[in-house]
């Protein structure tokens, strides 16, 4: 605890200290004039009675109680005046993070994609402060949700993506592996055309001019989403991409930039990356082991030179327990906003002033005989 106005404590002591010594060393003048009442004769014998006694130490213990009432009265008054305060330190906790969902949404990664979704759905309701963002991306890329802290709008972006991935499962069981696409009922036919134009509302903007350019054009889709961050050299904010990709690139030109370049760019421009890869079983129907094995190696090499980690969907390593981890992580900690807040304690001089003042006011009563 401390006093804004500590010198009024310095000069009032002291003053106090002076009034009560000089009003009891320094003898009252008239004291033995008389002051009215009954005039008396033999006054050493009505001193001597034992009632007299009584009533004199009763009077003398009771104005000395009342003195030291007042003289606290006085002390809690000037303890007010000097208006004691303490002082807080205060953690906003403010965060500044900026968190991008970076998605290649080839149909071989429907599984993982949904289950990604499906719980950041959860994650997102739980945000205080930071704001998310999500590109999705294949041959070209999409800002499906530019950097926003209206999480309520992320939510039902969350929804759409997902009913998109159950859409990819759909056609995936419907047409299979063959590049050739043939139906025996029109049953099938009509289910086929029904999913091919549903998809095609978000496959009009993710791929674009496919035919020549290929498709999961991986450093291209990274890098669009780096530079989707906005004031993205703006260094008061934690920036973070999660990846989700197999990092099957199947590009038939030069990408512009390719992965490597991406992820320099991620850590030229303090944007750490972590990548989610989906588990083996995810591959069968387009990959070798070789591919997976390779593929792997190279995304972790990658998103390690941002300072960022690499994460293999699995039965121990969910995509909850992931994006947790992911979540806690140290290149995600949030910059604090410290402050020093003073708060008035009037309370200790206040209840010390009410108990004086009232102990004066029966002191008093009693030295009037009440």
């Amino acid at each position: 605890m401390e006093l804004m106005y500590p010198n009024v404590i310095k000069i009032g002591i002291p003053l106090l200290i002076l009034a009560v010594v000089i009003l009891h060393v320094i003898p009252s003048r008239g004291k033995d004039d008389y002051m009215g009442g009954i005039r008396t004769g033999a006054a050493s014998l009505v001193k001597s009675l034992p009632i007299y006694r009584k009533i004199y130490v009763r009077s003398r213990i009771l104005a000395l109680v009342n003195e030291v009432f007042i003289i606290a009265a006085i002390i809690a008054s000037l303890f007010l005046i000097s208006r004691p305060y303490k002082v807080q330190t205060i953690k906003t906790g403010v965060q500044k993070r900026d968190i991008f969902l970076c998605m290649d949404v080839s149909y071989s990664l429907y599984e993982l994609n949904y289950e990604l979704t499906d719980y950041l759905e959860q994650v997102v309701t739980e945000l205080k402060g930071d704001r998310f963002g999500i590109t999705i991306f294949n041959t070209s890329s999409v800002v499906f949700v530019p950097m926003t802290d209206d999480y309520d709008y992320v939510v039902m972006r969350l929804e759409e993506l997902k009913e998109y991935f159950t859409l990819q499962k759909e056609y995936y069981d419907l047409v299979g592996e063959d590049d050739y696409i043939s139906f025996d009922n029109d049953e099938d036919w009509d289910k086929y055309y029904d999913l091919t134009a549903r998809l095609g509302y978000i496959e009009a903007g993710t791929l674009v001019n496919n035919s020549y350019r290929g498709s999961s054009l991986i450093g291209e889709g990274l890098g669009s989403c780096l530079y989707s961050f906005p004031s993205i050299g703006d260094s008061s904010r934690t920036r973070v991409i999660i990846f989700a990709t197999d990092n099957a690139d199947s590009a038939f030109v030069k990408e512009m930039p390719d992965l490597g370049e991406a992820v320099e760019l991620c850590k030229k421009n303090e944007v750490t990356v972590f990548a989610i890869f989906p588990s083996e079983d995810a591959h069968y129907y387009y990959y070798n082991d070789d591919d997976y094995a390779g593929f792997e190696q190279e995304l972790r090499d990658a998103v390690e030179v941002t300072g960022g980690e690499f994460y293999v969907q699995s039965e121990d390593d969910t995509v909850s327990s992931i994006v947790e981890e992911i979540r806690s992580h140290e290149a995600m900690s949030v910059d604090d906003i410290v402050t020093e807040q003073k708060t008035d304690m009037p309370v200790p001089g206040i209840i010390v002033l009410l108990i004086s003042l009232a102990g004066c006011v029966i002191s008093f009563a009693f030295l009037k005989g009440k």
